[in-house]
């Protein structure tokens, strides 16, 4: 091994790189706040709450986001704790946004999975959590708002059992119900119970006290009685923290508290360190892996233009796969195989950056100037790497851009096509349509409203939307879309994808897609990655 590899590899078993994922109003924001005031990344936790005099989270950075209190991009936090580097991906919770955390679920090595006390599994937990198990991510779960009225635990362990085959393993455990939170019991210290004491706001951590058992059963009575037998009997079940399991995808380590009173957030934060698998190798499009030890290679799973207002500037966020990244080098663009010049290279705290020398396997870069650069490209130094695409999801909702000041028209273009590259929606054209009039293609509506916004205040552009009557896409190809355009006996339009130029087919519905079929069973007319798969 090179004295490279070995420093790769020394640095990469310090990396924890994991992703915060939930539904929508679980926490996660908030949860994403108070792991990074428990780590003293942050001095105060900020508010998602929305109320007036209250700071935004770090990793809430879009006017959009702060405004509205809920996270339409992922973002990037990276700080230290216990002699460990943490890149923290905070994702969107929203089904619109399903892209967005599918790109950022590609760029780590373990996932938080945020359940509410009181709603227990919701079905975008649900679909996260397949993608994870889809990826081979394995998942650390935290119940959130515990000092809130909510359901039993053993309940929700029961839920997770049920519809996630996966067995819960309880590593701390809450002493009283749901509401009426007396503490925590350590399942590997269950000598002792963890008392605390919120602070104003929850704006720095809660006030953390470790009494005996014996002092937990003169205080707590029947609370203390009742929470470790409750563990026993699971422990008696085979509940008990086994690391193979957890790392195969078939066991959860299971945790209690509540982000917004910081309660039980240093235990969740240690068990990113403790548990929490390091970067290893990474498997390639053409088969075999990458180890962590080969020369450099990255992953682009995210661009993101004006992070910084007053530069405009375009970062690509590129997870380093292998070997030591560097600044100032030239590495190889796999899909074109082009070198690519790495000279602006930040580290990333949300909106926040600084530069950075070296990297090493599990951290996130911010490259700078990334014009060239798109979602899903490998970089690589040595021996070609290329790892596998991204997945675009099939789009259920269009419409018609065009500039509200066709004097705009310059920075119309400009902001859409940008828009496209960060893969904010799709974008489609014909020759029929044209430049000036293409149709945007997302997920979920919210993405248009993210449009409309950063459109307006990136671009100085402010655009109309005209809704098309299309729910439905499938993909086809050149004589296919000949033959939809022509037809008279379909409602429907085929577009051509400006990202990849692939031909979509779009129908109002699968009643006009089967007739398309009937007519023309020739063309071909193929299914598209839902985001609900």
């Amino acid at each position: 091994m090179s004295t490279a590899g070995e420093q790769a590899a020394s640095e990469a078993a310090r990396r924890r790189t994991f992703a915060v994922i939930s539904h929508p109003d679980a926490g996660k924001s908030t949860l994403t706040e108070a792991l990074a005031l428990h780590a003293q990344a942050i001095t105060e936790a900020g508010a998602v709450h929305g109320k007036s005099g209250r700071r935004a989270v770090a990793s809430d950075w879009m006017e959009m986001e702060k405004a509205r209190g809920i996270s339409v991009t992922s973002a990037v936090l990276q700080f230290a704790h216990r002699d460990r580097v943490l890149n923290l991906l905070d994702t969107p919770g929203h089904a619109d946004f399903s892209e967005d955390t599918y790109r950022v679920l590609a760029a780590v090595d373990c996932a938080i999975m945020l359940i509410d006390a009181a709603k227990g599994l919701e079905e975008q937990t649900r679909k996260l959590f397949d993608v994870c198990r889809h990826r081979r991510i394995p998942v650390i779960t935290f119940v959130n708002k515990w000092d809130r009225p909510g359901r039993e635990a053993l309940e929700l362990m029961d839920e997770i059992e049920r519809e996630f085959r996966l067995r819960p393993t309880p590593v701390t455990w809450p002493v009283g119900t749901a509401g009426d939170l007396r503490g925590l019991v350590d399942a590997r210290h269950p000598e002792t119970m963890l008392r605390y004491t919120r602070t104003p706001g929850g704006a720095h951590e809660a006030v953390e006290e470790t009494i005996t058992a014996e002092q937990a059963t003169g205080e707590e009575g029947t609370w203390w009685e009742q929470a470790t037998e409750e563990l026993e009997l699971l422990r008696e079940e085979g509940a008990e923290y086994d690391r193979d399991s957890f790392l195969a995808g078939t066991s959860t380590p299971v945790f209690f508290g509540a982000a917004v009173s910081n309660i039980g957030v240093r235990l969740l934060l240690d068990a990113v360190v403790d548990l929490a698998p390091a970067p290893g190798p990474r498997e390639l499009e053409t088969g075999g892996s990458r180890p962590v030890d080969a020369p450099f290679s990255g992953l682009v799973f995210k661009v993101q233009a004006n992070m910084d207002p007053s530069h405009r500037d375009r970062i690509a966020f590129l997870r380093v796969c292998s070997g030591v990244f560097e600044r100032g080098s030239t590495v190889i663009r796999a899909t074109s195989g082009k070198p690519f010049a790495t000279k602006y290279a930040h580290s990333v705290f949300g909106q926040d950056r600084s530069s950075v020398d070296t990297a090493y396997p599990g951290d996130v870069v911010g490259v700078g100037n990334a014009a060239a650069l798109r979602v899903g490209d490998t970089l690589y130094d040595g021996p070609a790497a290329q790892f596998p695409p991204m997945p675009t999801f099939a789009p259920e909702h269009f419409a018609v851009a065009r500039p509200a000041d066709v004097s705009r028209s310059k920075q119309f273009r400009r902001g859409i096509a940008q828009l496209d590259e960060e893969g904010v929606v799709q974008v489609l054209t014909s020759d029929l349509r044209g430049d000036q009039s293409p149709v945007l293609a997302a997920v979920g509506p919210m993405q248009f409203e993210v449009v409309s916004h950063r459109m307006a205040g990136e671009f100085s552009s402010p655009i109309r939307l005209e809704p098309l009557p299309y729910h439905l896409a499938r993909a086809t190809d050149a004589a296919g879309g000949e033959a939809l355009n022509g037809s008279r006996l379909v409602r429907g339009e085929a577009l051509v994808r400006v990202r990849d130029k692939a031909v979509l087919a779009l129908f109002p519905d699968r009643w006009q897609a089967n007739s398309f079929e009937r007519a023309f069973p020739d063309a071909r007319l193929d299914h598209l990655l839902a985001a609900h798969e």
